[in-house]
């Protein structure tokens, strides 16, 4: 829109016989100054602005940043960023809708009608994280696993099914139907958003922020995605901006091509690679180059998918021919695809050969030199040829692998799945890589010897990898080479197939291939996650002996994006990502310790070695059987996308505007968020007196504050679950109950490795009760402070709430108490979400901090002013002890107008309550 202070660039353009108006660029850029070389990306944040101006959240100077970026091809302007829409994947999807639930309770509370609260943006859940592969290797897997997982799940699916039928502008996928991001490349995204308003046709980018780290795998569709936490989702979702500092942006210019028997999977890895390598956590990668004419988007998108591996906060290709193609193969309307093009070039957003943009930096890659390869042990980024897959192996036998990081570890399993795959294996030791040689193992009557570099799951899973035809069907082709030549699975291989859509399973039907894989054991086991978030499954009670009686290095190989250690199993110490044909092919060799390229994978029915040239199919055979992909096969299976299973429309829920609340489930509670809350906000109260519920060092990241992982039995959660009749084997983790803020709040800052500077040398989340001196968890001393009315603060030093953002990290903080947080800095995003759950964070004046003041705990903090706060102001801090009395002039973090409404409001909830009514 236009203010006095930002241009009018309302313009109108044709496409297939309708009118559109749209924000043009090149109206923006008479006023700003020339753009033609401004990243793709940056120009898609302009438009944004552009179509928001109001003056207060976005303003000409936030532009004008925008524009300037390219003289120094940085910038640290921070704006808000309202993308069109927002995706969920189940695990993390959950609070966002308990919070609309329990928004619709307060609602009806204060008089009003509840069916007004509804996400202003559209929003879209798929449930893929929650199947495992408990069956596999039979035609009936896929049936048995569905059934056992709506048995697992029926709580957080009951409420997922009220939530579907009772809200506007909010849609489910039901389970057994795709993965979330599989589901939103090929029929959710638009490319080009439109939506009606005053009798008018608005057209804009399609754009997103998602629940999940793998949202970047649209931006192989030239749609603008990310993911973020919890609270920015939710933020989203109501309308409101997201905050961000315009990045760096990182080109990587593609060029030559592909050469025979290599696959987009081995591209990837070696992007990953070369892009860890360089450097781009938090920046922004865009792809270029002439080499794009003819890289197809489903390669796009395999590329686009691993951007949280190779650190960036997206993988972003351009729209050009690719794409309109892709949309036409996936059904979209001829409007649609007309609109996206006439759209695309208008507005300086399609890809022009030869065009160069201004980057902060730069790298290129000749895809000829891409290589076959795998990626492991433990780490996506460590690429092995699969000509070195036998030496490496053998060195890692002597040696040990690079360590993950602990902050990337608890960031894939915040996002779900990794469920323990077997309670006697939990605690398996995976510090070392040696162990016996072999173990015995006797498999349906027949013995067999386990060696060293088994693999023990072949897994062709993740939608990084199913959404590419030509994978897929390449993986089929070697199957049905493999079977005529008379090769057999090894015994002790646990096979699965878990595609991210159904059209996957028609398409490998109608090349005659399915059948080919399902004698191998590459059944259809599920359309999820599965495998790559750690739903393995139990490996067969066999195998999982042998492992564990030799303590055998044993191996995983998958068609993923994450092969952390024990993640994919807890029993598998080696994992490594692959193509989904050289899953078929490990399956079929039964161990890494080969060198495929060389060594045979096998013998034949006729007793001679089968090679793996052999049975590997041609580019030529396979992109023939590409051409069995059809348009109406996408057509077909999106057609009843939102219907699901008889299963799932069977779940009785009531058709009620709020949602009855079962105080026996242990998934789903009413959070007390807005409880005691009026239709105008309360004055704010000082702070008096308030006790310190931990003291922290620098660095404490969201993980560390986060609940995640398992639920120990002798902690708060674990104690609470079993006083709700949950037995021990059940208790599933933290992830899969983050729609109860009865566990999660009992979670809250209860990771192994906080230490409390309140305690000596005591790691986890202990503290100090101040008033009785005895150590206790921080819930349960939260709890006690809670019954005197005692308000809480938290003390740390630099950099506080760094890492991922994590809603729970700001949730928990705020249900246990805490009403401030006085840190020597902060991570921008936790600052942001401690403010939007109505926590302040106020900052140490410059030179002082917890040491300098002496500071051991058992103070009290009083913090004046603050129903007359301003962004940025000096905040009085009376500090008493034992010892005396000092005051501080404390710097109020709320920095913006807007995130000071949300204080003033008790929380963005609260503020877009209000606001609604």
């Amino acid at each position: 829109m236009s203010t006095d202070k930002t241009p009018d660039t309302l313009s109108t353009l044709e496409a297939s016989g309708s009118t559109y108006h749209y924000y043009s660029l090149p109206k923006a850029a008479e006023a700003f100054g020339d753009i033609k070389r401004l990243p793709f990306t940056l120009k898609v944040l302009l438009e944004n602005q552009l179509r928001y101006a109001d003056d207060e959240s976005v303003s000409s100077d936030d532009m004008q940043a925008l524009v300037d970026w390219q003289k120094d091809a940085r910038s640290t302007r921070e704006i808000g960023y309202r993308p069109a829409r927002v995706l969920m994947q189940d695990f993390t999807g959950v609070p966002g809708v308990v919070d609309l639930a329990s928004m619709r309770d307060a609602v009806e509370r204060l008089g009003d009608d509840p069916a007004r609260i509804n996400p202003l943006s559209p929003v879209d859940l798929v449930i893929d994280h929650s199947v495992m592969v408990d069956h596999f290797g039979d035609p009936s897997a896929f049936k048995d696993n569905v059934a056992i997982e709506m048995e697992r799940n029926h709580e957080r699916y009951e409420f997922l099914r009220w939530g579907q039928q009772a809200f506007d502008n909010f849609r489910v996928v039901p389970p057994g139907t795709g993965i979330c991001h599989q589901v939103n490349l090929e029929y959710l995204g638009r490319t080009v958003w439109t939506k009606e308003q005053d009798g008018k046709t608005f057209a804009y980018p399609d754009t997103l922020v998602g629940t999940d780290s793998h949202t970047t795998m649209i931006n192989g569709l030239g749609i603008l995605g990310w993911g973020v936490g919890g609270i920015e989702a939710e933020a989203a979702m109501l309308g409101q901006p997201v905050s961000m500092v315009i990045p760096e942006v990182i080109g990587f210019k593609i060029t030559g091509k592909l050469k025979e028997g290599i696959t987009a999977t081995d591209l990837v890895l070696t992007v990953t690679e070369m892009l860890r390598k360089k450097g781009v956590v938090g920046k922004f990668v865009e792809f270029y180059g002439d080499g794009l004419k003819d890289m197809p988007v489903a390669d796009r998108a395999t590329i686009a998918n691993m951007a949280p591996e190779y650190g960036a906060t997206c993988g972003f290709f351009p729209v050009d021919d690719q794409t309109l193609n892709y949309m036409r193969l996936t059904g979209r309307e001829d409007d649609q695809i007309a609109l996206v093009e006439a759209y695309a070039k208008e507005q300086g957003l399609w890809r022009e050969p030869g065009h160069e943009p201004i980057y902060t930096d730069t790298l290129s890659l000749d895809m000829g030199d891409v290589e076959a390869s795998l990626a492991g042990p433990k780490r996506p980024q460590d690429r092995v040829a699969l000509s070195d897959m036998k030496a490496t192996f053998e060195k890692l036998m002597k040696s040990d692998a690079p360590d993950v990081s602990q902050e990337e570890q608890d960031k894939w399993q915040a996002e779900g799945g990794g469920q323990p795959a077997s309670e006697s294996v939990t605690d398996y030791d995976h510090s070392s890589y040696e162990g016996s040689d072999s173990q015995l193992c006797k498999i349906d009557g027949e013995e067999f010897k386990l060696n060293a570099g088994a693999v023990v799951i072949a897994a062709i899973t993740s939608c990084t990898n199913t959404s590419n035809p030509s994978v897929m069907l390449a993986a089929g082709l070697l199957a049905r080479k493999a079977v005529e030549k008379g090769l057999t699975t090894k015994p002790w291989v646990k096979t699965s197939l878990a595609p991210g859509s159904k059209v996957v399973t028609e398409y490998l039907a109608a090349g005659g291939v399915q059948e080919d894989l399902n004698e191998l054991g590459f059944n259809l086991v599920g359309y999820g996650c599965t495998t790559c978030i750690g739903n393995s499954g139990p490996l067969p009670e066999a195998v999982e002996k042998a492992v564990n009686d030799g303590d055998l290095t044993v191996a995983s190989v998958l068609s993923g994006n994450r092969n952390f250690e024990g993640r994919v199993h807890p029993l598998v110490k080696t994992n490594w990502l692959a193509s989904p044909p050289l899953v078929v092919a490990y399956a079929l060799a039964g161990n890494v310790r080969l060198d495929l390229s060389k060594e045979p994978i096998g013998k034949g029915k006729d007793g001679e070695e089968v090679y793996l040239k052999d049975i590997w199919p041609s580019q030529a055979e396979i992109a023939e059987a590409v051409e069995q992909v059809k348009t109406d096969m996408f057509r077909k299976e999106y057609a009843e996308v939102f219907d699901g299973d008889e299963q799932w429309r069977s779940i009785k829920v009531p058709e009620s505007k709020v949602y009855e609340w079962s105080k026996d489930s242990t998934y789903i509670q009413h959070p007390p968020f807005f409880e005691g809350m009026g239709k105008e906000p309360d004055s704010i109260e000082d702070i008096k007196d308030a006790k310190v519920l931990a003291m922290l060092g620098d660095s404490v990241t969201t993980d560390h504050i986060s609940p995640a992982g398992s639920i120990k039995p002798d902690s708060p959660a674990g104690r609470y679950l079993q006083e709700h009749g949950v037995e021990i084997s059940d208790f599933n983790s933290y992830g899969s109950r983050r729609g109860n803020h009865e566990v999660m709040m009992r979670g809250t800052f209860a990771n192994v490795r906080i230490r409390n500077e309140m305690l000596d040398d005591v790691e986890g989340g202990y503290t100090r009760h101040v008033d009785s001196g005895e150590q206790m968890a921080i819930y349960d001393a939260a709890m006690k402070y809670a019954e005197d009315d005692t308000p809480l603060v938290v003390v740390a030093g630099k950099e506080y709430g760094t890492g991922s953002s994590r809603d729970w990290a700001a949730k928990g903080t705020r249900l246990l108490g805490v009403r401030a947080v006085i840190a020597e800095s902060y991570e921008r995003i936790h600052r942001s979400n401690l403010i939007g759950m109505g926590v302040l964070p106020l900052q140490f004046p410059e030179g002082e901090d917890r040491k300098s003041l002496g500071l051991t705990g058992d103070e009290t903090f009083s913090i004046e002013g603050l129903n007359d706060l301003k962004p940025g102001a000096s905040v009085k801090v009376t500090i008493k002890s034992d010892k005396g009395e000092k005051t501080l002039d404390a710097k109020c973090r709320i920095d913006t107008a807007n995130e000071m409404a949300y204080y003033q409001h008790g929380g963005i909830l609260h503020y877009v309550l209000r606001n609604m009514l």
